[in-house]
């Protein structure tokens, strides 16, 4: 049976500073799979928050072993995406994983 594609252009006129950013976290040890499961419920309160500028977050599941997890986020610009970056908690949570990654990996993309 055929399947229609259902075709759909998103006006982006509004938002002439969008910023989209990818980012992904693979656990590398046991310790670094618990440290992504702690790690994702913080990002999910985060979100929950409504941070200024913040137009979308989706999850991602890059690969399943070895643990890989991810999210795209659309934010409103630039200025939005680091005030939030340099804030509470995302800055207590960079300085953590400085320190020790926990047994993780981290990436980020910025478009």
């Amino acid at each position: 049976m055929k399947s229609s594609v259902n075709r759909k252009t998103v006006d982006l006129t509004g938002f002439p500073d969008l910023i989209v950013i990818y980012l992904g976290m693979q656990a590398r040890t046991l310790r670094g799979l618990r440290t992504l499961l702690r790690t994702g419920r913080r990002i999910e309160q985060a979100v929950a928050e409504n941070p200024s500028g913040l137009l979308l977050h989706e999850n991602l599941i890059i690969s399943v072993w070895p643990p890989h997890l991810g999210m795209r986020q659309y934010w409103r610009d630039f200025e939005s995406m680091e005030a939030w970056a340099r804030s509470l908690p995302h800055r207590d949570w960079w300085t953590e994983f400085l320190r020790d990654s926990e047994g993780t990996g981290f990436w980020h993309e910025t478009y």
